[in-house]
């Protein structure tokens, strides 16, 4: 099956309002393109919120089933495609996610994925909003595939990739949210870059599967000083790694990107990866170290 991607990339604003109404004219415009999955960027209803420690931003939350959740069943169902969206969830009083939500084609919600790996480093403060994710890893057969979700922090864990393919994801979407420090950009940006692109284009190589990381754009600064200038480059990598496609550091843009599903049996077939694991050898990834 061929199919159609489309990463939206674009700027986020201090109203949520405008970032929605962004976001869905950019789908729209995908969807008029021949876009047949697309997905957003991390938490694209707001300005990346997490640099600070506000409890004033947990009104930024909402319910799943929500109002924006109905908004893309709805606009899922009038263009005839699927929707990964990334929403801060709020579960209950005091409980908090961070979580994407699959529907497909047909506006039916599928599921949603709950952020596994949470970080807490200077201006990525998400642990004082997000409770780690109960969901698991999972993959969602879909009309145009079976797709798998994870969240930004989780793309550095192999293991989230490996049980998400597992789970039959011949596509990994990766809704993303990160950026530089603007004072270490000089000397370490390049450094830093390079490694988020190689470890996700690493998961498509051990996985024989497609992999799709939609990162922001623009400098943001929601608690003052310096805050964080994102790098867009938004990409698509293939069943080998190699990058289909990629978006440029600072333009909004809608990536389009054709992919063809039947390339993920022939490259499983070839590089048989997951035939020859040692299943009975790995007991020790489920402890925090082996001394």
């Amino acid at each position: 099956m061929k199919v159609t991607l489309a990463l939206l990339q674009h700027a986020c604003v201090a109203d949520p309002a405008v970032n929605l109404a962004k976001t869905l004219a950019l789908a729209g415009r995908a969807a008029r393109r021949g876009a047949n999955i697309i997905c957003t960027q991390e938490l694209f209803r707001s300005q990346y919120f997490c640099q600070s420690e506000d409890y004033a931003n947990f009104a930024l939350a909402e319910k799943i089933p929500g109002p924006t959740t109905e908004i893309f069943q709805q606009f899922a169902r009038k263009h005839g495609v699927v929707v990964v969206a990334s929403l801060f969830e709020r579960r209950t009083s005091g409980l908090y996610h961070n979580t994407a939500v699959i529907i497909d084609a047909d506006g039916a919600l599928l599921g949603r994925y709950r952020k596994m790996h949470v970080p807490d480093d200077p201006l990525f403060y998400e642990k004082f909003y997000f409770t780690p994710g109960d969901t698991g890893f999972r993959a969602w057969p879909t009309k145009f595939g079976k797709i798998g979700v994870l969240i930004c922090w989780d793309q550095w864990y192999p293991e989230a990739a490996r049980l998400t393919a597992l789970a039959g994801a011949e596509i990994i979407f990766y809704p993303t949210a990160i950026g530089w420090h603007p004072k270490e950009k000089r000397r370490l940006g390049a450094k830093q870059h390079a490694a988020w692109e190689t470890i996700q284009r690493s998961h498509a190589v051990a996985n024989g599967c497609y992999v799709a990381a939609v990162n922001r754009i623009g400098r943001e600064r929601p608690a003052g000083g310096d805050g964080l200038e994102f790098w867009g480059r938004s990409f698509v990598a293939g069943t080998s790694g190699e990058i289909l496609a990629r978006a440029r550091a600072a333009r909004e843009e809608i990536l389009l990107v054709p992919v063809d599903l039947a390339q993920v049996d022939d490259t499983r077939t070839h590089w048989p990866f997951l035939r020859d694991r040692r299943i009975d050898a790995y007991a020790g990834l489920t402890k925090r170290l082996i001394d």
